[in-house]
């Protein structure tokens, strides 16, 4: 799921005594690193998916597919993609091929902002930080790694593009956030990308969960272990969720932008 974006893993937490400098610095050095990958990330991805190196997969007949590549992109290639865009559509069953590790690696390191909540670094409550970053480590362990061909799913493309957009915004306003400053355009584009970014990261993640459930045919109902109950009770927990952060967010834009464009006014 989406991280909470008032959740500011760079900000400092308010205390009688200021906090230390070494661990100030420390979190923007965290922050800028974690930009950086993220923006690695996504660089890496649109140079794959629209092909900008030698080095990605070449795509070149109809039958030239992943093995895993789901039957419903073979379905939405034939009776609706544009054929100008059967290439790029096809490489993105290819990213985690190409970034799966890159992406796991980055998205692993997110279990330290649980030890800066549980330290007392940051404002972040414990409990959300932590269920923010096991929602993610589901996604990336729970899915991606114990169902390896949801890695051959386009789905998988527009999980990864959501998600390193998101953070690279992120981390960078919490770095300078730390610093001292808040430069309005960056403030804007955290509480607006959400708008597209929330839909797409979150129901790409519900959809590998989805797409790890065995067909009817293949198991009927009647034959289902609890892991496959459980993953079917993901994908339906994951949709009012995603309800209840995405009409958050809007909330807080309203707050924030509202907040800023009169200060920006008044200056």
């Amino acid at each position: 799921m989406a991280k909470i974006e008032e959740v500011r893993e760079g900000s400092v937490k308010k205390a009688k005594r200021q906090q230390p400098a070494a661990i100030k610095y420390y979190l923007v050095a965290y922050n800028f690193a974690n930009a950086l990958g993220w923006g690695y990330i996504l660089v890496s991805t649109l140079i794959h998916i629209f092909a900008l190196d030698q080095g990605s997969v070449s795509v070149t007949g109809w039958v030239d597919r992943p093995a895993g590549y789901p039957a419903w992109a073979l379905y939405f290639e034939k009776n609706f993609l544009p054929n100008e865009w059967f290439h790029t559509f096809r490489r993105c069953g290819t990213t985690g091929e190409k970034l799966g590790r890159a992406t796991t690696i980055v998205q692993t390191f997110a279990i330290l902002e649980v030890l800066h909540s549980l330290l007392g670094w940051v404002r972040s409550p414990f409990g959300t930080v932590l269920m923010q970053v096991a929602s993610r480590y589901y996604a990336i362990y729970g899915v991606n790694y114990l169902f390896p061909h949801t890695l051959q799913n386009p789905i998988y493309t527009t999980m990864v593009l959501s998600w390193s957009f998101t953070e690279v915004i992120r981390y960078i306003f919490y770095a300078l956030n730390l610093l001292g400053t808040e430069p309005y355009p960056l403030l804007w584009l955290r509480y607006t990308t959400f708008w597209l970014l929330y839909p797409t990261g979150a129901s790409s993640e519900a959809f590998l969960i989805f797409a790890t459930l065995p067909s009817l045919h293949e198991k009927p109902l009647a034959y289902w272990g609890l892991h496959e109950w459980f993953r079917l009770a993901m994908f339906g927990i994951w949709w009012p969720s995603l309800y209840v952060l995405y009409t958050y967010m809007i909330k807080q834009r309203r707050k924030v932008l509202g907040g800023a464009g009169k200060k920006t006014k008044a200056q």
